[in-house]
């Protein structure tokens, strides 16, 4: 087996070179020199405060450095892939805090043996040069029934920490006292995993093997293995496995709630899961809880502690009160704190209704007109025109396009018969066109659907009872081509209906021009204009529309949308 495929420049240079990455995004963090250490670009602003520090292997982006800034962490020191930093590099970060005004210095440790050892190591040195200095250690890992001796592992619920004792240093607590609050709040964190594929450190395999279709959970964030096996579900049974196994009794490392309970959750991504699942498994988590009687002050969704590109997921539930909250809830300049809305999540209504709509054009009640009848002789000839050609427009489709023009016309066709059948025609020709346009968005479907509504809808507005002559009609017919051409991005020459119809158009414009009694040589001429323009498509290489992905020389018959136009065109002039 070869190793994952990384996008890093060496194996041994990735940490140092991410933790620069990192730096030179943010204008308030800087490195430390000769060591892993990230800190605040503004150590002056901590003079008098306690500082915090955290840290550990990396491989856990944005965990630790992303939660640097005021409110949040001073600094943090980081490992290699998934190994504990060094004593000295914890004690640099240790003394640079005290060296800078300091109060105190509060360490924040994930209970892993190898972090465990480092940081208290440096703990006990630190004290020895006289700095003011604690621990506290997060082992918030609901997965093991009866943990062994090291206890439960430190998981992303390390965040909700940072973030509480941050808001505490920021308003100028001391160091016991921050310490006494968090160890009360960490009583009432509980964090799961599960994930469908292992991850691999640069230049390593996989850390473990998971079969095809198969997840594993309880997994720690280092790859190593959790508690049961099993196929992979849905969202919801996923969600609801992992909450029924943090919440129960009789495990010894589950995490206590109550129906009404107040809760803050956070959905975190282990590296590989995409936005879209993480938004329905969020959804998943907030259901399954709410049924159960927890009321949900906030979610937080996205990446906070992530092991590589493990494709998995961990829920963190933290038990809160209104104090609690109002720490989880002060600013922080920290960027890779999500910037939550401060409303509580359970109990808002969070449907909007749309506006009512008015009646959609074909199902309102119209009064006939003198012009009713020859119209409704005009549509049932196009009609049946368009019914005759179903055939030949398919074929000329599979020619250059996915073969259902003709099924196309002929859904609406058979959509506008059924309407003839059931309704009077209305006298006023603008308000027939809307009936037309909406009756073929719903029906016809597709892109020539929204083309054909698109020009009736633009036409629509130009004819009225009182303004139905002929120029009336042609400007219409000029607004409709606009529209299509405007939204549709083709122009005459790009091989689609456009080639049947702007011809036709320039042609009808005569008639704002043309004598009483010679509209109809006009149309005439307009019917021939749009036969030669379909004609002509057989020689243009298309622009747009689905028939400019395929190869030119392989598209030698006409356009079936020009066709289609010709041939509507063409049922006018015969039924007037």
């Amino acid at each position: 087996m070869e190793p994952k495929k990384k996008l890093i420049n060496s194996v041994d240079g990735c940490v140092d070179e991410a933790l620069c990455g990192l730096v030179r995004a943010s204008g308030g963090l800087s490195l430390l020199k000769g060591h892993r250490v990230v800190l605040r670009s503004d150590l002056d602003s901590l003079r008098g405060k306690v500082a915090l520090l955290s840290g550990g292997g990396s491989g856990h982006e944005p965990a630790h450095g992303g939660y640097i800034g005021a409110g949040m962490l001073s600094a943090a020191v980081a490992g290699g892939v998934f190994a504990s930093p060094p004593p000295a590099s914890i004690l640099a970060a240790i003394l640079s805090l005290h060296g800078s005004g300091a109060s105190g210095v509060l360490l924040i440790v994930k209970n892993y043996t190898g972090d465990r050892l480092n940081f208290g190591l440096a703990v006990e040195q630190a004290r020895n040069h006289g700095v003011a200095v604690d621990m506290v250690i997060v082992a918030d890992d609901c997965a093991f029934n009866q943990p062994s001796k090291a206890g439960r592992r430190g998981l992303c619920g390390t965040v909700f920490i940072h973030k509480l004792a941050g808001a505490l240093a920021e308003e100028g607590c001391s160091l016991d006292q921050i310490v006494s609050k968090v160890t009360e709040v960490l009583k009432g964190i509980g964090t799961l995993g599960v994930s469908l594929s292992p991850c691999s450190v640069p230049g390593c395999l996989p850390s473990f093997e998971l079969p095809p279709g198969e997840m594993e959970l309880g997994l720690g964030i280092h790859g190593e293995p959790g508690v049961k096996r099993s196929k992979v579900a849905s969202a919801d049974e996923v969600v609801k496995t992992m909450i029924d196994h943090m919440t129960n009794p009789d495990s010894q490392s589950h995490l206590p709630v109550k129906s009404g309970d107040t809760v803050v959750v956070c959905v975190n991504n282990l590296g590989a899961l995409s936005c879209l699942e993480m938004e329905v498994v969020t959804r998943s988590a907030v259901t399954c809880l709410e049924s159960r009687g927890l009321v949900i002050a906030r979610v937080m969704s996205g990446s906070f502690m992530t092991s590589l590109e493990m494709a998995g997921v961990s829920l963190t539930l933290m038990k809160v009160d209104e104090e609690t909250l109002r720490l989880f809830d002060a600013k922080t300049s920290a960027p890779a704190w999500p910037n939550l809305s401060s409303v509580s999540v359970s109990g808002r209504s969070y449907i909007t209704n749309p506006p009512p709509m008015s009646t959609r054009p074909q199902e309102a009640t119209y009064s006939e007109g003198p012009l009713s009848p020859v119209m409704r002789k005009v549509l049932e000839r196009v009609c049946g025109t368009l019914l005759e050609k179903q055939e030949e427009l398919n074929s000329l489709d599979r020619a250059s396009g996915d073969g259902d023009c003709g099924n196309t016309h002929a859904q609406a066709a058979r959509a506008i018969q059924e309407w003839l059948q059931h309704h009077v025609i209305p006298g006023c020709p603008g308000q027939l066109l809307s009936v037309l346009a909406g009756l073929v968005e719903e029906k016809m479907g597709g892109s020539s659907g929204a083309l054909y509504s698109l020009f009736l809808t633009a036409a629509a507005g130009h004819v009225t009872e009182g303004r139905s002559n002929a120029a009336a009609w042609a400007k219409a017919m000029h607004a409709g081509t606009q529209a299509m051409r405007r939204y549709g991005g083709a122009d005459p020459g790009d091989r689609t209906m456009l080639d049947a119809l702007c011809p036709a158009v320039d042609e009808l414009m005569k008639l704002t021009t043309a004598p009483p009694g010679g509209e109809m040589a006009v149309l005439q001429s307009a019917v021939e204009k749009a036969t030669k323009g379909a004609e002509s498509t057989r020689d243009l290489t298309a622009k747009a529309g689905r028939a400019s992905y395929i190869a030119a020389e392989r598209v030698t018959l006409p356009d079936p949308g020009a066709v289609a136009v010709a041939a509507i065109l063409k049922a006018v002039l015969q039924s007037l």
